[in-house]
């Protein structure tokens, strides 16, 4: 029996015998009400609105204090003698990693398609108020971590559900919030083997083998087995290890990106006051769209929602392993996150189509299937005809990130379940190394369907206990800006005694 036909059979045995539980899971995480011809799920509208909440609730953080978390990010108020594994820029890169990727280049196409120009305008909305929500769950990440004794920290819902609701509600609180953190670890976990990993793997052989004019499944083992020996060494080197190849890795690859879009906006830059244009009418009154202005802020706040993930309680693990004394340092850090994802590179992605205007995205508009990738080729194709080689090398680099930085999500919440030993991470790390190996042979497409379900339920969870918690965050919030005005002062009165002292003037002999 050939390994073709072994990997066939599995496909359709996993899909066979999951696919009546993704569907009904599909269908009540994604239900949907139809609003004036266009449908939006519940669950979009659950995030959407949280992220309007808690904006309104700290008085438009996001934008009170970017350029303060710009200066936490740079090391302007680290304290050296902080518990932690990772500085506050490490912290940031980590979680991008795990954010970033082919939702920014393939569901920003997609979005582009069906919501029409417009979407962009509340894709960039969506992405602004999520910004607020990451800044709360962010914060009680810090809070409530556990500092092993070997130096290593643990953070996520899984930690500040359980102790940030005893905290407000006493026994009963911890009580129900235990039973959170066994369900959002589960959560985690799943999405983690399966969208975060396999997935991940699948996507970006396929992206390798079209660019390579296909491949056999010989290549495809290989290329898995080599993916997971690089994710097992540093998936070995714990956080730290993360986010040393994080740090450098998603710089350059958004580096990378942003310039190819930049390449294609320039050479075309007579188009760029029309693009804004239309991208700004159309927000309002889109032209052929499904459900109209509706249709168009529906798509646009969906995309935005599952790409930066906020509010769903997986970035809040790789941000808790910072060094800080304060927890809303880190939680103004996340909220640069959103921004990153959604307001940069998505929005960047979206210019560069409507501004390239390829003739695959005009078919795609016209309700022609095509894949979201093959869009955002085109476009960059238009100016730079060998462009498909270098996206395979983004969609790798991306894939890559986010398989590690799920990899150390997926540990965090296998050890809330089954311990710290050696022995039970050493098992972990196998499991999740051969599902990467997997995920270059299988599409497993019924499982990672899945994946996204359990991934939204979580966002149920993660966000009542936010509700819950939000006064904590306030409070963690007014004491890290006391700190910052206290630094503040002294600094400038170090300031004064250092400055030398002003000539007098000299003394009149009358």
């Amino acid at each position: 029996m050939s390994l073709d036909s072994i990997t066939k059979t599995i496909d359709e045995g996993v899909s066979n015998f999951f696919e009546p539980v993704a569907s009904a899971l599909g269908d009540f995480v994604f239900y949907s009400v139809n609003i004036n011809g266009a449908e939006l799920p519940l669950i979009v509208a659950w995030l959407v609105v949280a992220g309007l909440v808690f904006t309104g609730w700290f008085g438009f953080v996001q934008f009170r204090k970017f350029r303060l978390a710009v200066d936490v990010v740079r090391g302007k108020y680290d304290d050296k003698d902080s518990e932690g594994e990772v500085n506050h820029f490490q912290a940031l890169t980590a979680a991008v990693s795990g954010t970033v990727g082919l939702g920014n280049i393939a569901g920003v196409a997609v979005a582009v398609s069906i919501g029409g120009p417009g979407a962009t305008f509340w894709m960039i909305l969506c992405g602004l108020l999520g910004m607020a929500s990451k800044f709360v769950e962010v914060t009680l990440g810090v809070k409530y971590r556990e500092v092993h004794e070997d130096g290593t920290v643990s953070g996520g819902p899984m930690h500040y559900l359980p102790k940030g609701l005893a905290e407000r509600f006493g026994a009963n609180g911890k009580a129900v919030g235990k039973v959170l953190a066994i369900l959002a670890s589960v959560m985690i976990l799943f999405f983690g083997l399966f969208g975060g990993n396999l997935f991940q793997v699948n996507q970006s052989y396929s992206q390798l083998s079209s660019v390579a004019g296909g491949g056999s499944s010989t290549f495809a083992l290989f290329f898995g087995l080599l993916i997971a020996a690089l994710v097992g060494l540093v998936l070995l080197g714990g956080m730290r290890s993360v986010a040393s190849v994080t740090s450098r890795l998603v710089p350059a690859m958004a580096a990378m990106y942003i310039v190819a879009c930049l390449v294609v906006i320039l050479f075309n830059v007579t188009a760029v006051p029309d693009a804004i244009g239309t991208i700004i009418t159309e927000a309002f009154s889109p032209s052929g769209v499904a459900g109209g202005v509706i249709g168009a802020l529906i798509v646009g706040f969906k995309r935005a929602a599952f790409s930066n993930e906020a509010g769903l309680g997986s970035a809040p693990i790789a941000h808790s392993a910072v060094k800080t004394k304060h927890p809303a340092s880190e939680g103004l850090v996340a909220l640069l996150e959103p921004f990153i994802d959604t307001v940069v590179i998505c929005t960047m992605t979206a210019l560069t189509i409507v501004i390239a205007n390829p003739a695959s995205w005009a078919e795609a508009r016209a309700g022609e299937s095509i894949g979201g990738v093959t869009i955002t080729s085109d476009a960059f194709e238009t100016v730079m005809p060998w462009f498909p080689y270098l996206l395979t090398v983004a969609v790798l680099l991306f894939a890559f990130s986010t398989l590690i930085t799920w990899g150390y999500y997926c540990l965090k919440a296998w050890s809330y379940l089954f311990g710290r030993s050696k022995a039970s991470e050493l098992t972990f790390k196998v499991m999740y190394v051969v599902v990467v190996v997997l995920g270059a042979l299988v599409s497993l497409d019924t499982l990672i369907s899945m994946a996204d379900s359990v991934l939204f339920m979580l966002a149920v969870i993660n966000i009542i206990g936010l509700y819950l918690l939000a006064p904590i965050v306030k409070k963690e919030l007014d004491k890290f800006l006391a700190y910052v005005a206290s630094r503040r002062s002294g600094e400038a009165v170090e300031a004064s005694e250092t400055a030398e002292p002003e000539d007098e003037e000299p003394v009149k002999v009358v």
